[in-house]
């Protein structure tokens, strides 16, 4: 789901966009990131996603 906006993401997963919304929010805390494009790096960095 590389690229697409959160609106698209719970559409395409047929969820609510706040439910997609707080799932972000507890990667987010769980990796202590505080901003999404800390969250894009630690993804990278951890081979979740690519460059």
């Amino acid at each position: 789901m590389e690229g697409l906006s959160t609106p698209e993401i719970g559409d395409s997963l047929c969820i609510a966009v706040r439910t997609v919304e707080t799932h972000r929010k507890s990667i987010m805390e769980k990796l202590n990131v505080s901003k999404v494009t800390a969250l894009v790096r630690k993804a990278i960095k951890l081979g979740l996603v690519k460059a």
